[in-house]
Order: structure tokens, then sequence, then C-alpha cells
């Protein structure tokens, strides 16, 4: 299974922009420099639907992606990133807990992670949120490619522990954008969620 068709829609700055036709959604989560774009870019195996930067902190808005024409893709802003004004980092704050909290349509969260570094504190506060509001997501490990098999081996398992102390049990994916074949599980996984809201 794989998907045919791919395109950008629209950028929604709050709740009140998003799509209202039903259509089931999947939103991608985490910090601006995780490579979620790349993500995104090797799943639907189009080279430049989302926007890829070196500039952490482009995605301001809520980037909704039509995905063979029954759902949507949804790229939230990264967190973490600094060098935007206090107000407008509370107001993107409020808006994605909105987003989270209220959204009927959202089906699953996928929180991505840098394989190569330990989870961060704002990394853990979300993933903990997540569970404690129990919002159905999962974890995708990314840039893979970029350490040993047995270093990936062992950050699995460091997260896997640190799901466990909260009391989380959730599916955790260990990919690389450079392949897009590496998301082949992950992508199944989702698709059981679209297919159940139907």
């Amino acid at each position: 299974m794989r998907i045919v068709q791919a395109e950008y829609l629209l950028s929604a700055p709050d709740l009140d922009i998003c799509p209202d036709d039903g259509r089931p959604e999947i939103c991608f989560a985490g910090r601006s420099n995780v490579g979620k774009s790349s993500v995104i870019n090797a799943l639907t195996r189009r080279k430049k639907l989302a926007h890829t930067s070196n500039s952490p902190g482009k995605t301001r808005s809520l980037n909704y992606y039509l995905i063979d024409d029954s759902w949507y893709l949804v790229d939230m802003p990264g967190y973490g990133y600094a060098k935007i004004s206090k107000k407008e980092q509370a107001r993107w704050g409020r808006e994605m807990k909105r987003y989270l909290l209220e959204r009927q349509t959202l089906q699953l969260v996928v929180v991505l992670l840098d394989i190569r570094h330990k989870p961060s504190a704002l990394d853990e506060e979300f993933l903990f949120w997540l569970g404690e509001h129990q919002i159905p997501f999962c974890i995708i490990l990314n840039k893979s490619d970029k350490i040993s098999k047995n270093k990936a081996s062992q950050q699995e398992k460091a997260v896997a522990r640190m799901l466990r102390d909260m009391n989380i049990e959730v599916p955790v994916f260990a990919v690389t954008a450079n392949n897009p074949d590496s998301l082949d599980d992950f992508f199944l996984f989702a698709m059981d969620f679209v297919q159940e809201s139907r």
C-alpha cells in the first residue's frame, strides 16, 4: 500500500480555518529541527511537497496535505524554537492544544524524534501530555541512517523505557527520510486509523 496522490491544500493559522469536510486527519508533530518535512516528502514520495529548510521554525500554521482524496496529513508547527516572540509562541501553544483536544477528525498524532539524541524535556512533556489526555499517538525515530544499527537499537530501547515510566504503550518506528521504504510499517499502522474512521 502506498500513497498515490498528494497535494498541498492550505495553511491554517488557527482551528477556524481548518477544512470542515469531515475527512480523517493524521498530524505530524515534533521539534523544529527533527525533519518532519523530509519525512512527509519521503512518505508521499514527493521531493518538494513539504518545504524543507535549514532554518528551523518555518512552519507557523497547520499545513494541510490532501492524500489520495480521502484523508489529510497535517504538519504542525515545530515546538522548541525560540526565535519568535513569546507572545507568538504562546499563541501557537494555545492553537495547537486546541487542535489536539478539539479536532473531531484527528485520528492519530505522529511524534517525530531525532534518534541520534535523547528526547528533550519538551519532548517528554509533550508525550506525557498526549498520554494524559488519551490522544492516540505513535513515535517516529527519524534519521536512523545517521547512526549504527546497534546505537539505533539502544535508542529505541531507551525510548521504550521512557514510555513505560510514563505508563504509556505506543508503537515506535525507526525510519530514515532517505529511504521511503523504511516508512512502510508506520504507514500500514497509520492507515488502520484512517480506515477505522470511515
